[in-house]
């Protein structure tokens, strides 16, 4: 049971306790222009039915991906997702299951776990996966907490172009557990060098070179993977020490920015220094197959102040998406869908490319890389939006970072194109 104060006194006992006058001390870091000034101008009272149609027209107000040529990428990405998806985690067996403590009655669950556990595994060439990550961001800062723990050491490196938001994630943690975060080359204070491949630039990284400095340095070798997809084409990222990254693209629609799904994977050695919780296989008395959750390491379970960390999250539902999406796929589909994607980039690369003054920008990429244009990209894309092609992702200057799926039809190359030919005239 939760203690829960209920009186003046007790309120500030536990104010006083956690070091603070009153709790509108506990937001403090919210940025002023963020706090409500008066009450919201709404009318006091209306009908379901005005409700209704009211949200409906602010429904309209959006563009989502499907209402016109989309271009936008920069770490969440517009795939087709099979009805069949849809349809297994709405069941109520799903939609409705909660952390499976009690294996004997959660079979089905702690089932579907480890077979993600497992295809994130043989995706990523790791010897091991768990589950529960909340989303990329949050993957990679368990992984670099990880490296320290296991390295006994305080500073990140970062190579390439690491997604802001992970890296803001990252910064954020480390500003109160401490620890450097820079660029430049591994050195004995150095816990993990961390690269993105893609990167959030979509250029695709050679991994030998830095494999060779981690082992020189004694730092672990960290790869974040932000589009899943690339990995039915590129090589498994298995030189590396931990492999984390976001499962948003197969199964789990972008739904204006989460939830998602993060995974976390890595070589059996560092197994007890993982964060969340791991599913494993085994049998009951009776001798059939069966599943239990194997390994838990948060303070909530029998390691208490010894925890990895406290990160544990129900994001079963979109685990189950992932699973269910790639198990329709298979290796074959998977590989299908990775070089259709690579096509339709290089397609629009070579597009792009035909339009006076426009470079491409990358050596290397799979389906997303930055095109150099003779006008302002932040001009670019709020010029297109107006005209329903939502263009890319403005990276500042003249930088437009431009992504294609298999969504992608030629058709929206083609409005593209004669969008952009008309601004830069």
């Amino acid at each position: 049971m939760r203690y829960l104060p209920h009186t003046d006194s007790d309120r500030q006992e536990m104010l006083a306790k956690i070091g603070v006058n009153c709790v509108d001390d506990l937001y403090d870091n919210v940025p002023a222009e963020c706090w409500p000034k008066g009450l919201p101008d709404l009318p006091t009272t209306k009908s379901e039915l005005d409700v209704e149609r009211i949200f409906v027209n602010y429904a309209k107000l959006n563009h989502a991906a499907n209402d016109g040529p989309f271009f936008l990428g920069a770490g969440v990405y517009y795939h087709h997702i099979p009805a069949t998806v849809d349809y297994i985690i709405q069941r109520s067996e799903f939609l409705t299951s909660y952390t499976p403590y009690q294996p004997e009655v959660s079979q089905g669950t702690l089932q579907y776990v480890f077979e993600f556990q497992s295809m994130v595994a043989a995706l990523t060439g790791m010897e091991i996966a768990n589950a529960s990550m909340y989303d990329g961001s949050t993957s990679v800062t368990e992984a670099a907490l990880m490296a320290k723990r296991i390295t006994k050491r305080e500073d990140v490196k970062i190579f390439g172009e690491l997604h802001p938001q992970y890296r803001e994630t990252l910064e954020t943690y480390f500003s109160v557990i401490g620890g450097n975060i820079a660029s430049n080359d591994p050195d004995e204070s150095t816990a993990c060098v961390i690269v993105q491949s893609p990167d959030f630039h979509g250029e695709i990284h050679d991994l030998t070179e830095l494999r060779k400095k981690c082992d020189e340095s004694g730092a672990l070798l960290i790869v974040v993977v932000a589009e899943i997809v690339s990995l039915g084409l590129l090589p498994a990222p298995e030189v590396a020490d931990i492999v984390v990254g976001e499962c948003q693209s197969v199964g789990i629609p972008m739904m204006y920015g989460g939830p998602y799904a993060g995974f976390f994977a890595c070589s059996k050695k560092h197994v007890r220094q993982m964060p969340g919780r791991i599913c494993g296989e085994t049998v009951d008395v009776e001798g059939r197959r069966s599943f239990v959750l194997t390994m838990n390491t948060r303070e909530q379970h029998i390691r208490r102040e010894k925890a990895t960390s406290n990160i544990c999250t129900n994001q079963g539902l979109c685990a189950l998406a992932f699973t269910v999406h790639l198990s329709l796929l298979g290796e074959e589909g998977l590989k299908h869908l990775a070089k259709l994607n690579h096509q339709k980039a290089c397609k629009l690369a070579d597009a792009l490319a035909t339009i006076e003054g426009v470079t491409i920008q990358n050596k290397t990429f799979f389906n997303e890389f930055v095109a150099e244009l003779p006008i302002e990209s932040n001009d670019l894309v709020e010029k297109l939006a107006a005209n329903g092609i939502i263009a890319g992702y403005a990276l500042g200057g003249n930088r437009l970072l431009i992504s294609a799926t298999e969504m992608t039809t030629d058709s929206d190359v083609e409005s593209l194109i004669n969008a952009i030919k008309v601004e830069v005239k």
